[in-house]
């Protein structure tokens, strides 16, 4: 009777700490040349960071540290001896952060969740920007500016495109908001926190940097609407299954919506995906739609044999191209899909199933 009480109380125990384990999210890693140091965990509110909590790396420099999850979103920071390593969390996920303390700026590593990756991402390419061209140059090269804005219009209501237009290189703002360019970006991304997140404690920030910059940015403008749909796309130029180039731009101009598609032909899944395509473009293949699709197959030749039976445009990214439109687009997993309607790019389809109810909205 006693073992059988104990062992209940055990069980209760493991499934009142598994619950509140649910609730917590963490981060862990290594601290290289810091060992039994004190690490300080930051939060930002809106730009001000102060500290939360400390946590000491034990001999080898390794820490972990987990705190209650946030009502929202949030990034969050490790700080040693001035040098601050940023990180995302979502919800209740363990992030790794790993950096060597004689070198924070140029040896830290993020991963354990699809934002901590994007934002190593973010990171690594200014990195390699800043080696390149210098710590000045990084907010003026359009080239990252371009790519960064493609990771915000694949998802503008992420905490990543927060990050990214709140990023500060050797001081100077990546996307600033008295630039014209830079302000519709801006904009986009507080347009998504009004739809998508309009309790969350960042959207009025977002709305009142906008607001605040628009009368230097655009003319003609009334009321207090933020226009997403300012940002454009981004032209693809490949060539299809005959060899003959099509450019997404042309498809874009004589439809009135064009459906966007990345994929592998060979994968699984790919068959039932262009089913959803296939009765989407029947269905209003005249009143206006267009499929442009890119194909990131290894194997070109059995592309060709799939491609050649669709109604619809495919052309062909081959692996050694450049992944300059992968980044532009934000392509991460496959297949991705999204909609451009009246020459804007509109939106990512991530449930195939509203496809068609998506697409009707736009003609």
């Amino acid at each position: 009777m006693k073992n059988n009480i104990l062992f209940t109380v055990l069980v209760a125990a493991c499934l009142f700490t598994a619950c509140k384990s649910n609730d917590n999210w963490s981060v862990k890693g290594c601290a290289e040349n810091a060992p039994e140091t004190t690490l300080l965990v930051q939060a930002s509110d809106n730009g001000r960071w102060f500290t939360l909590d400390s946590v000491k790396t034990d001999s080898e420099g390794n820490f972990q540290y987990s705190r209650d999850k946030a009502l929202y979103p949030d990034i969050y920071r490790i700080t040693v001896d001035g040098k601050s390593v940023y990180f995302p969390i979502d919800s209740t996920e363990t992030v790794t952060v790993n950096f060597n303390a004689d070198d924070v700026d140029g040896t830290y590593d993020i991963s354990g969740s699809t934002a901590a990756d994007m934002l190593m991402a973010v990171d690594r390419r200014i990195r390699q920007i800043a080696n390149e061209k210098g710590v000045d140059a990084v907010a003026g090269d359009s080239l990252l500016k371009r790519e960064l804005g493609g990771m915000i219009i694949g998802d503008p209501a992420g905490i990543v495109s927060y990050y990214i237009i709140n990023k500060q290189v050797n001081g100077n703002r990546l996307f600033n908001p008295v630039n014209r360019s830079d302000n519709r970006i801006i904009g986009a991304v507080a347009n998504a926190y009004t739809q998508f997140r309009p309790n969350d404690p960042r959207t009025k920030y977002l709305r009142a940097i906008f607001l605040a910059n628009r009368p230097l940015s655009t003319k003609n403008t009334s009321g207090d609407t933020i226009q997403a749909t300012e940002i454009k796309y981004f032209d693809i130029d490949l060539m299809d299954h005959k060899g003959i180039s099509h450019k997404l731009s042309e498809a874009v101009n004589d439809n009135k919506v064009v459906i966007l598609s990345f994929t592998i032909y060979q994968a699984d899944g790919s068959t039932p995906y262009n089913v959803a395509l296939a009765d989407a473009y029947s269905k209003y293949r005249d009143n206006g739609l267009e499929i442009y699709q890119v194909a990131l197959d290894n194997d070109e030749f059995q592309w060709k044999q799939s491609a050649k039976n669709l109604p619809w445009i495919t052309v062909y990214n081959p692996p050694t191209a450049n992944a300059s439109t992968l980044q532009c687009y934000n392509v991460r997993t496959l297949p991705t899909t999204y909609i451009i309607a009246n020459g804007e790019l509109a939106e990512r389809v991530t449930d195939m199933s509203k496809l068609n109810s998506a697409v009707a909205s736009y003609l």
